[in-house]
């Protein structure tokens, strides 16, 4: 009896391997199938337009007469002398300007530099931001317009800082190094 208990045990395991095996390829096969089937209709390139059929009817409905319909304008209160009045009365409104500061044209001589100072024209042609102090993280304290000319008082320690004093406010502040052009000596 033990021989025929080993055998059913054995078959049934095998029986169950054999069903795992067929349940995981059927599902396999499916997926592929599906897979495939969508990447094939995917790879297809559609048809090129023919425009010549769409010209053609375009044509077609443009022969048919149809009766032209006279839209005229509507009445209006207001005569064409109050039109002219009006638009004469509008000024254009100035909205204000934001953009970076602007040196103004100097009607008196520069004054003298301080020492080790000179000047130069900013080259960055967005301008440059003017920041308290030698940092990124520094707030912001104004700002340089492109070709603007500044005066640079000193390096920082790093080189990587300039301050600089802008000549149409007197106004004092780092600004990023290298994104000038010296223009005095």
């Amino acid at each position: 009896m033990t021989k025929s208990n080993f055998f059913k045990s054995l078959s049934a395991t095998a029986q169950f391997i054999l069903g795992f095996v067929l349940g995981i390829s059927l599902i396999a096969g499916i997926s592929g199938a599906a897979i495939y089937a969508y990447y094939k209709k995917m790879s297809v390139l559609p048809e090129k337009p023919d425009f010549s059929r769409a010209v053609a009817s375009q044509k077609s409905a443009s022969d048919i007469d149809e009766p032209a319909v006279n839209i005229e304008p509507l009445e209006s209160n207001v005569t064409e002398e109050e039109v002219v009045e009006s638009q004469v009365a509008e000024e254009p409104i100035e909205e204000p300007q934001t953009t970076l500061a602007e040196p103004e044209e100097p009607d008196e001589p520069e004054p003298e530099l301080p020492p080790n100072a000179y000047r130069a024209v900013v080259t960055w042609p967005e301008g440059l931001s003017l920041r308290a102090k030698p940092s990124v993280n520094s707030g912001r304290v104004g700002g340089i317009g492109a070709n603007a000319t500044i005066i640079i008082l000193e390096d920082s320690a790093d080189g990587k800082w300039q301050r600089v004093r802008l000549p149409w406010s007197n106004q004092e502040g780092w600004v990023k190094a290298g994104n000038i052009r010296r223009t005095s000596y």
